[in-house]
């Protein structure tokens, strides 16, 4: 890049850090923490453990955010200061291109880290993720079609830098998945993948069709943040039908072949959970309340969406439709997202865990709402 293109990048890279300063009110964010240090420096705050906590958790939002303004602003000054003595000393550029783009590179990273910070004003956004995959209609075709999506969420994870822990998997028999859960831990986690949530369609000339038909399947994700212990979800003892069980499926990597496996059903609302890759019955059952506690907290949430909606005063969501996105291999290379329109002919790619360019299109249209 010449000196004017450099300009250029510095201008838009600042303008939109400013802009992103100025939506999160740094000033407003610094005072909360302020407030925050001075109740925790008095020692009868910590007579309440359950205020400590949500208390001690939203401190390490707030640290965090302002650690994130702080790093792109550092990181956006070090590239105006290289664009300077570029202007004042000649050859200095050429002799130091290598170092323009690695401080260009650095100033976008860390805005965009600020963005998701924008992004993420729901309290839950920054909490870890339930994902649950189940195949459509279609039998084998739909089951294989749900374990590829198992496999790209698991990669994208990866790629995200983010850890996923296994909770429930259950073979289908002739190939692919009947159901799968996942626990995807890291910061924003559900912030990220709440997005994901829907119906996604794949079209392609079957693996399983001895005609080479070109067929279509749906599979369905379902995303819930995981539930921290401070946020109160009653569930009586009462409500709940605990049943043993065999796990089914072939064993192998997620599922163990003991009579551990663990399906809870919880009588009042009727929502059934269950897990079976662990080899201890009391670890299933752990991992199956973290899924029930977060399935009552959603049901909740959408009688209160419900009840907005009722007055008036709820917003047309972006995209909590049936089918959100497609992925096309025949006739041709297309995977789109109908929410936001955003698409790419690099499908395997998407398959391969590259959902990074979808997720940034709906958070941007979600935020711009």
């Amino acid at each position: 890049m010449d000196l004017q293109e450099l300009q250029s990048a510095q201008a838009v890279a600042r303008a939109e850090y400013d802009k992103l300063r100025t939506i999160l009110n740094v000033d407003a964010l610094t005072r909360e923490l302020g407030v925050i240090e001075t109740r925790a420096a008095d020692p009868a705050f910590w007579s309440n453990p359950q205020e400590a906590r949500s208390t001690g958790k939203r401190r390490a939002e707030l640290e965090s955010k302002l650690a994130d303004v702080q790093a792109a602003g550092a990181a956006l000054t070090d590239f105006e200061a290289f664009i300077e003595l570029s202007v004042e000393s000649p050859g200095f550029l050429e002799e130091n291109a290598g170092e323009a783009g690695r401080l260009l590179e650095g100033a976008r990273r860390r805005i965009e880290t600020l963005r998701h910070d924008v992004y993420f004003t729901d309290p839950m956004s920054v909490n870890n993720a339930i994902l649950s995959i189940h195949p459509g209609t279609g039998g084998v075709e739909a089951q294989d079609w749900a374990d590829m999506i198992l496999r790209m969420y698991t990669r994208w994870a990866g790629h995200a830098g983010l850890g996923v822990e296994m909770l429930d998997y259950q073979t289908a028999e002739e190939a692919g998945i009947k159901d799968a859960t996942l626990l995807v831990s890291g910061r924003y986690a559900y912030g990220l993948l709440r997005c994901e949530r829907g119906v996604h369609r794949l079209v392609r000339i079957s693996p399983f069709d001895a005609n080479h038909r070109r067929h279509t399947s749906f599979a369905s994700v379902y995303v819930l943040p995981e539930i921290d212990e401070d946020i109160t979800i009653e569930i009586r003892p009462e409500d709940l039908r605990v049943d043993t069980f065999r796990a089914s499926g072939a064993g192998g990597q997620h599922v163990n072949k003991t009579d551990s496996a663990i399906r809870i059903t919880h009588l009042t609302t009727g929502l059934v959970v269950s897990c079976q890759t662990e080899r201890s019955q009391h670890k299933n059952r752990e991992n199956a309340m973290r899924i029930l506690r977060a399935k009552l907290y959603d049901l909740k949430e959408q009688e209160k969406q419900k009840e907005l909606e009722k007055l008036g005063g709820a917003k047309d969501d972006i995209g909590w439709g049936r089918q959100i996105r497609s992925y096309v291999l025949e006739p041709y290379q297309l995977v789109k997202d109908h929410r936001t329109g955003h698409e790419t002919s690099s499908v395997n790619a998407v398959l391969d865990g590259d959902l990074d360019a979808f997720i940034e299109s709906f958070l941007s249209a979600a935020a711009q709402q």
